[in-house]
Parts: structure tokens; sequence; C-alpha cells
């Protein structure tokens, strides 16, 4: 799969794409990274972005990520560490794939800010399904 077929795929996902405004940058073999500019809708009570986006923005990443190589795979259990305050504007999340296997995979997953301060931590474990018609 291309950049283009995976943005061209991953426009279903309308929450990440469209309310959290989430860009595919960049893929590879089990490989995404993916960006989000951070907006006033992204922010808390308290100014700071919400864990749920960076999460949406860990979780979309994931799934791109597992994704690509043409298996539908889906979230199966997800597990954040938040270890740092966003102070960029933009987020990004890039995966490492762990281990895959013939139904089942985990990824981690690290956010950071434009600036290079990390944001959080997420452990994912998906379960591959069939494979995506083409």
């Amino acid at each position: 799969m291309t950049l283009e077929e995976a943005r061209a795929f991953f426009r279903g996902d309308r929450f990440a794409v469209e309310q959290a405004g989430i860009t595919i940058e960049e893929i590879g073999e089990y490989y995404a990274r993916c960006s989000m500019p951070v907006t006033p809708q992204h922010r808390n009570a308290a100014g700071a972005v919400m864990g749920g986006a960076i999460f949406t923005l860990a979780d979309f990443a994931f799934a791109v990520a597992a994704n690509v190589g043409g298996v539908l795979t889906v979230t199966t259990t997800a597990s954040v560490c938040f270890v740092g305050t966003c102070k960029g504007d933009t987020l990004y999340a890039e995966t490492r794939l762990v281990k895959d296997g013939r139904r089942s995979c985990f990824f981690e997953v690290t956010v950071t800010d434009n600036l290079g301060t990390l944001v959080a931590v997420v452990t994912s474990t998906g379960t591959h399904l069939e494979k995506v018609s083409s």
C-alpha cells in the first residue's frame, strides 16, 4: 500500500481524520508516523491537551501500521502512559512493531510534540481478522 492509498483508505476513519485533524505522514512495513495539530478543541479545562486526543492519535497510528499490510487488524487492548505535557503545537505518533504473530500483533507507539517532548507511550495489542479486499 502506498502513502496515498493509505490516506484514501483511512479517510473512512472520520473521527480521527476530520474531527481530530490527524494526517498520515509516513508508512512502511508495520510502521506509521502520524501528526495532529494542537487546536483549542484538543485542550481540556486546564488548558492541556486532553488525554483522549493523545490516545486517539496513538490508536490511529497503530491502526495504520497494523493494517497497511493488507490484513484487517483491530485493537483488542491498549495501555497508555502519559509521561509529559505537550508544549508544542503539533503532536506526532510513531509506531514500532514489537511482535507479529498469526492471529495477533503487539506495537509500541510513542507520542511526541514538535519540540521533541515525549508526551505518551502506548502499547497496543491487535487481532488479525481477515485479509482486506482490494
